[in-house]
């Protein structure tokens, strides 16, 4: 009996913790591809070229199964302990405000920056993994079914970390019902994917790319020398003093330049607040604005995960 008691124990303690284990925040979107084959798609200026881009907005407003697809898959992840934050609402707000932020410019140079509207909408909504769903109905002599591709990827680094694809059953029910129950029936590794990533990313950090540029009018370079030391090496010990186990990998460098991928930073500050590029590389910047070097830095974005430090002004 006490054996039997125990066991209870543990496998309560161990459902509870599993319970109360903290999920990523999710945000849900239509793929790249769903958006092409519907012509859901716009062009947009980035430093000078062209770029074609899915139109999220455009989406929402004309097609009429979008919004009911993603509520029914957000209702299917929401179910398994995720925070998914509302794409449409997002959307919105970010092409609603395109126009002013579009581009961050320099106070005195005007030197620019631009971000796509995908990078916006994860800058803004902060979401940990970005859902990406397809769908295609499949119409046969028996009925209907529903094909889908559902793939989860870091929104700070665009990595594929979770995929499942299926067909569902023939069945009559609308376009969104068939796909979610579709989607359950394979739901259970997608799922189990996500969780590992995510705890792996706790663990280790997640990743960012960091780029440190100067501004052409700054009289002084990377190799200038701050204490006897190149400040290319000064920004290489306080990463090795703040990122998470001191892992980045310096890819490039020269005396105007120096590009660090694989940054790992944590993802909650001591006081619980989630970190992102902005708020870690913003740590550099009053580094750097301190003494000896008394820098003056920008720091501007392309979505989540990567951060643009830019030193002699502002």
């Amino acid at each position: 009996m006490k054996k039997f008691f125990l066991l209870f124990i543990l496998i309560v303690s161990g459902t509870i913790a599993h319970a109360q284990e903290k999920k990523p925040t999710l945000m849900i979107l239509p793929s790249d591809n769903w958006c092409e084959s519907r012509y859901f798609m716009s062009t947009y200026e980035n430093m000078g070229m062209q770029v074609n881009t899915p139109n999220y907005q455009q989406a929402f407003v004309e097609d009429s199964e979008l919004p009911l697809v993603i509520s029914k898959l957000g209702g299917v992840l929401t179910s398994r302990g995720y925070s998914v934050k509302d794409a449409e609402m997002e959307t919105k707000a970010v092409y609603a405000r395109m126009a002013e932020d579009n581009l961050a410019m320099s106070k005195t140079s005007g030197a620019s920056i631009a971000e796509s509207p995908l990078d916006m909408i994860k800058r803004r909504a902060k979401m940990d993994i970005l859902i990406q769903i397809w769908w295609k109905v499949n119409r046969e002599a028996a009925g209907k079914s529903v094909s889908f591709i559902l793939e989860a990827f870091d929104a700070y680094t665009s990595k594929r970390i979770a995929t499942s694809s299926g067909t569902g059953n023939i069945s009559n029910e609308i376009v969104p019902v068939m796909l979610e129950q579709a989607v359950l029936d394979h739901i259970q590794e997608f799922d189990l994917q996500m969780v590992q990533y995510y705890q792996e990313m706790q663990h280790k950090g997640r990743e960012i790319v960091l780029t440190v540029r100067i501004w052409d009018n700054w009289e002084n370079d990377l190799e200038t020398e701050y204490g006897g030391e190149e400040l290319l090496d000064c920004i290489q010990e306080w990463l090795t003093e703040n990122a998470v186990n001191g892992v980045f990998n310096l890819s490039d460098a020269t005396e105007n330049f120096a590009q660090f991928e694989q940054v790992r930073i944590p993802l909650f500050d001591e006081k619980g607040k989630a970190v992102d590029a902005r708020s870690f590389v913003t740590g550099l910047r009053k580094h750097l604005a301190g003494a000896p070097f008394n820098i003056p830095a920008k720091v501007m974005l392309r979505g989540l995960g990567e951060a643009n430090l830019i030193l002699g002004e502002k």
